[in-house]
């Protein structure tokens, strides 16, 4: 067994696999998590985040300092929360999704495979701040998205696989294509995400 637990306070019922650890670094507040947690082989997650009960990682995941993470929420292998980011309940961020500081997403919202948010708009030339993305409510993002800095994706919008997000997209839209555009919902996407 080579699980490490470090500073963290777990609720009822949580499994951690070895060689994961939990509570990573030094920090003023330990990692929190709540009851029914299920934190897979070679995860790593630091000291001050904040997450819900029914917590469940793919294997190689990594959240780090800063974060507040919602209730049922799924965060698939080798996906990277890279701190100061907050994501509500009933959130499914699937395999390989990278998503950056300063980033904030709503509930029942899916992410998926592959999908990258950004959050420096001109990486390394300007010290123009970090900004995430923002996404709504009810949102969903098809696998291979791209999110520039600073966009919302609207409550109940979706994001098309591939596409690269260079703007705002609109409450109940569809976004699709590179640059992506916006286009109204078709019928079988006008519905709500059953995530939660």
């Amino acid at each position: 067994m080579s699980e490490t637990v470090r500073d963290v306070v777990s609720g009822d019922g949580c499994t951690i696999d070895d060689d994961a650890t939990v509570g990573y670094g030094e920090f003023d507040e330990p990692a929190r998590i709540g009851d029914g947690a299920t934190i897979r082989a070679g995860s790593i997650v630091y000291s001050d985040v904040t997450i819900g009960d029914g917590f469940v990682t793919g294997h190689d995941v990594l959240v780090r300092e800063g974060t507040t993470i919602g209730d049922d929420v799924l965060v698939g292998t080798k996906t990277v929360i890279d701190g100061q980011t907050e994501i509500g309940s009933h959130v499914s961020l699937q395999t390989n999704v990278y998503v950056p500081t300063q980033t904030t997403i709503g509930n029942n919202v899916f992410v998926g495979p592959g999908a990258v948010l950004t959050n420096d708009e001109y990486p390394i030339r300007t010290d123009a701040g970090l900004e995430g993305p923002t996404i709504a409510d009810g949102a969903s993002i098809g696998a291979n998205a791209t999110l520039l800095p600073g966009v919302t994706i609207g409550e109940n919008a979706f994001v098309a696989a591939g596409a690269v997000v260079t703007d705002d997209v609109p409450a109940n839209t569809l976004a699709v294509g590179t640059p992506a555009t916006v286009q109204p919902l078709p019928d079988p996407l006008d519905r709500a995400n059953q995530l939660a």
